[in-house]
């Protein structure tokens, strides 16, 4: 991920098992509260709980807040002169506020830097050290009992919980630096196919341009009383303005983008017939827009719509707007569907990556996200010159 700060969306969908996790035990401890200041424990297990869920927001944060309220608990129960029940070790933290600081943990190495990681590890360890030292004194008094035992088990019992918790971080971690790897790759591979769509597709323009100067040349040259001048002049011209759209190289193969005729709008229109979404159409084109142009918005178009159809459930409209004006043409493709659960993006998942490029490379901008309270939009702006 490019954040650590999940939205809340997300957050619930990744953290919810933890939650029904420590709510579960949580309960259950409550009812092993023998003394009535024993319920003072519920607020810091509460807290300490949620702020192991919220975590993946700002881990390193969540780290520290963590540590002061396990650190808290330990001294006002040890300040009511009751013990945290059921204690898990000799005599502090029990079960829950244990999980808590286990996942925060995991959190933590998964998402932090090496540095970081160590330091919320450590401050997090040293809370449930200062816990447990806290409510030895009221479990066992010193002076009526004598060293636990089994107190090397209980150690022992600790590594291990701090290994599984530090190893699941460092598995995490991994898998996410290997999926990283793999969306970049796909990313990539998105981004280079849609120049080489593009470059194929101003190819086909630029062809035309250059087979008429052509033709003009060798009609001069049989005929030298006709002035072709001229129009090699504005052939070359053309050609060379749509020369300046092409980026990359070529590769064989033909584009699977749509055709595009004489007229955008009659082509926009059956784009919209073919999808068979309730589209509504709004044109306002005060200028020409250039061949080579009208293919890169039909592109569009048909991207847009096919992310609705595979997207969105329960679709009423889908609005298509086309407007021109001070040299800029602008799009905007707008539905009022609901998301499927599957991530918007057209083919394999990159459709939108491969739209943002393609109006990059021709010097415009782009956007595209949700809408409120339900849909999606994608907007962009392409320069006419």
């Amino acid at each position: 991920m490019e954040s650590t700060e999940l939205n809340w969306r997300l957050l619930a969908k990744r953290q919810w098992p933890l939650a029904l996790s420590l709510t579960g035990i949580a309960l259950l401890e409550t009812g092993s509260i023998s003394t009535g200041h024993g319920w003072w424990q519920v607020p810091g297990v509460v807290v300490v709980c949620v702020i192991a869920v919220l975590a993946p927001r700002r881990p390193f944060d969540a780290a520290l807040a963590l540590a002061f309220a396990i650190a808290c608990v330990g001294v006002y129960m040890r300040f009511l002169g009751v013990a945290i029940e059921p204690h898990l070790f000799w005599s502090g933290a029990n079960v829950s506020i244990t999980g808590a600081a286990m996942a925060t943990i995991a959190t933590v190495v998964r998402e932090e830097s090496r540095a970081r990681s160590v330091a919320g590890t450590g401050l997090v360890l040293a809370a449930m050290t200062t816990v447990e030292i806290l409510g030895w004194p009221i479990v066992a008094p010193i002076e009526y009992r004598e060293w636990d035992p089994d107190a090397f088990n209980f150690a022992i019992a600790a590594c291990v919980l701090l290994v599984l918790a530090v190893g699941t971080g460092l598995y995490f971690r991994a898998r996410d630096n290997e999926r990283t790897s793999q969306l970049a790759a796909s990313v990539a591979a998105a981004q280079n196919a849609e120049r080489m769509a593009l470059a194929r597709e101003l190819h086909d323009v630029v062809a035309h341009y250059v087979t008429a100067i052509v033709v003009h040349a060798q009609a001069g040259q049989l005929n030298r009383e006709v002035d072709v001048l001229p129009a090699i002049a504005t052939s070359g011209t053309e050609a060379l303005t749509a020369m300046r759209r092409l980026v990359g190289t070529m590769r064989d193969g033909t584009s699977g983008g749509p055709a595009a005729s004489s007229s955008l709008m009659d082509d926009v229109r059956a784009l919209a017939e073919e999808s068979g979404l309730p589209v509504r159409l709004s044109f306002d084109l005060e200028d020409a827009v250039p061949q080579e142009l009208a293919r890169s918005v039909l592109r569009l178009v048909q991207e847009s719509l096919t992310n609705t159809q595979k997207h969105a459930a329960a679709v009423s409209s889908v609005d298509v707007s086309l407007s021109s004006s001070e040299g800029v043409l602008r799009l905007a493709v707008l539905d009022d569907g609901i998301a499927s659960g599957v991530p918007v993006g057209g083919s394999g998942g990159y459709g939108i990556v491969g739209m943002r490029e393609r109006v990059e490379l021709l010097g415009g901008t782009f956007s595209a996200g949700r809408r409120e309270p339900t849909g999606w939009t994608v907007r962009a702006e392409l320069p006419l010159a």
